[in-house]
Order: structure tokens, then C-alpha cells, then sequence
């Protein structure tokens, strides 16, 4: 709502001087009256100026009030923008960390159950190895490793032995003789049967 008050110029003070001129002419209550009412004019016309300055300073503070709101609201819109676009990014960091971290449970699963698996496999090919072990221990006990010259030359000799107690007639030596050269062969041979 807007009211201006203008008066024109020096209205006041004309109605006022010309009040006092006839106040001065007129004696006894009608000029008290005159003066007072040359002073309410005076004193209207302070308060209508005082008033049309304040109505103007209130005016230009309005003005500057709604430019300050609309500018408040412009940044409040930016900023609500502002805030849902950051709401869309975290949930979108929030869904990749939370796909991320199911994948890598199940990764961690699935090493874990590797882990459990060889763990398992490690323990039995422990117990085979002590068992193999274990066996070649009790194999070492009754067998022993010879070169193959060795058994061939043992077997020269079983041979020669052998010769040797046929022309004496021993022939209980000789049988005794021929067995060990046979078992020497039979070495040799399973021998040559594992390389082949």
C-alpha cells in the first residue's frame, strides 16, 4: 500500500504566516485560536514530511528486503540441488561399497575354502609321505642297494663256483651255487623290465 503526501511548496508556510498576520489583527480567543492552529499546521506538516521520509526509507528497505529474499531463495534452491545431487552421488558411492564389499566376502569365502581345501590336502599328503616314508624305512631294513657290476660280477663268480664244484663232483655246492646265480638273474632281469 502506497501513499505520498506532497504538498506544495511553501503552502504551509504561507497558511501559517497569513494565519499570525490575522492572529496579530484579531484579539482576545479567536487569536489564541489562529496561533494554534498556525502551530498545528506547522507541527501536521514535520509529521507528514518526517512520515513521507520514513515512507521512503521504509520503501527503498522493501525493495532491498525482496531483492535479499529472492536472492536467499535462489541460494536456497542451489543449495537444495546442491544437496540432492550430493545425495545421489553418496548413495551411489554407498551402493558401489556395498557391491564391492559383497564381492569381497565372496572372494574372502572363496579363499577361505581354498585355504581350508589345502590345508585338508597338506595333512593327507602328509600322512601318505609319513606312510611312504615309514615304508621305505621297513624296505631299507630288508633290502640293500648294489650296483648292477656288483650282481654281475657276483654272478661271474656264482659261475665260476658253480664250474668248480660240478668237476669236483659237489653237486649240493654246485645246485647251491646255481640257485644264487639264478637269483641274481632274476634281479637283473626285473631290473631291466622297471628302466624299460
Amino acid at each position: 500500500m502506497s501513499a505520498t503526501v506532497t504538498l506544495p511548496p511553501n503552502s504551509s508556510s504561507e497558511t501559517t504566516d497569513f494565519l499570525r498576520r490575522m492572529a496579530s489583527m484579531v484579539s482576545g480567543r479567536n487569536g489564541e485560536m489562529l496561533l494554534r492552529a498556525a502551530s498545528l499546521i506547522e507541527s501536521l506538516t514535520q509529521r507528514a514530511m518526517s512520515a513521507e521520509r520514513l515512507y521512503h526509507q521504509q520503501q527503498v528497505e522493501s525493495t532491498r528486503n525482496a531483492e535479499l529474499r529472492l536472492a536467499a531463495e535462489l541460494a536456497s534452491d542451489a543449495m537444495v540441488g546442491q544437496i540432492e545431487l550430493l545425495r545421489a552421488q553418496l548413495a551411489e558411492v554407498t551402493a558401489a561399497a556395498a557391491a564391492e564389499r559383497a564381492a569381497f566376502d565372496a572372494e574372502r569365502g572363496k579363499l577361505i575354502g581354498l585355504m581350508q581345501n589345502a590345508e585338508s590336502h597338506i595333512g593327507k599328503l602328509t600322512t601318505e609321505l609319513d606312510s611312504l616314508r615309514a615304508s621305505i624305512d621297513s624296505f631299507n631294513e630288508t633290502f640293500v642297494s648294489v650296483p648292477i657290476e656288483v650282481l654281475q660280477l657276483a654272478r661271474t663268480q656264482f659261475d665260476h663256483l658253480s664250474s668248480g664244484f660240478a668237476r669236483r663232483g659237489d653237486v649240493i655246492s654246485q645246485a647251491m651255487s646255481e640257485i644264487g646265480g639264478f637269483a641274481i638273474d632274476q634281479a637283473l632281469t626285473a631290473k631291466k623290465t622297471d628302466a624299460a
